[in-house]
């Protein structure tokens, strides 16, 4: 399904805030700059506590982000989208920013989620080191442990600077990415009108 996070152990401790900002330090040697000239004195602790907040998905518990459903719907079981969702997240084979959109639908099955608490899961998972393959199905995999719905469906859109900025260096080019599960798996229609709603304006 999606790709396992080992937490770290006794034998294979996080370092320390001081060793992430000495790798820093050796990363602008390699890169040949000078980490002690003025400009860069204190970018080693101004990148570690940038990484904490760009890689915070690694902390979150997501059961305990989707948390409490609602069962309150007045026997509502259409389609619930929510569309345009931005995102930044870092691909895992060069650690440059993946900046896109999520759009994340599911058909209810007597219970709903709060509509910030898709938002949440897209960022979670953003949040970490990715490929957008596993990122989109890792959110649909999610919302559908937690909520047991009939369906998800999920689609990412994104730019990866990976490409933009190094290698064949096609700034502009978008990758597309889609998930289904159940109804939405078994049925082309409701792919059709899922993806219809999201290209609507």
């Amino acid at each position: 399904m999606d790709a396992i996070v080992k937490k770290l152990t006794a034998e294979a401790p996080r370092p320390t805030r001081e060793e992430a900002e000495q790798a820093v330090r050796t990363l602008l040697l390699w890169a040949g700059d000078d980490p002690e000239r003025e400009g860069l004195q204190d970018t080693p602790a101004r990148v570690a506590k940038a990484y904490g907040e760009l890689f915070s998905g690694y902390g979150a518990d997501i059961e305990e982000v989707l948390g409490r459903t609602f069962e309150e719907v007045g026997g509502y079981d259409d389609m619930v989208l929510v569309r345009d969702i931005p995102f930044f997240s870092h691909c895992e084979h060069h650690m440059l920013p993946v900046i896109g959109k999520a759009h994340v639908a599911y058909l209810p099955k007597g219970r709903v989620l709060g509509l910030s608490k898709i938002a949440r899961v897209v960022d979670v998972f953003g949040r970490r080191l990715q490929t957008q393959e596993n990122m989109t199905a890792q959110i649909a995999h999610a919302i559908e442990g937690t909520l047991k719905p009939r369906g998800v469906a999920v689609f990412i859109e994104a730019e990866h600077m990976c490409m933009a900025m190094r290698g064949v260096q096609k700034s502009g080019s978008t990758t597309l990415t889609t998930t289904f599960t159940g109804a939405f798996k078994d049925n082309a229609a409701d792919q059709a009108r899922f993806m219809s709603m999201v290209r609507s304006r």
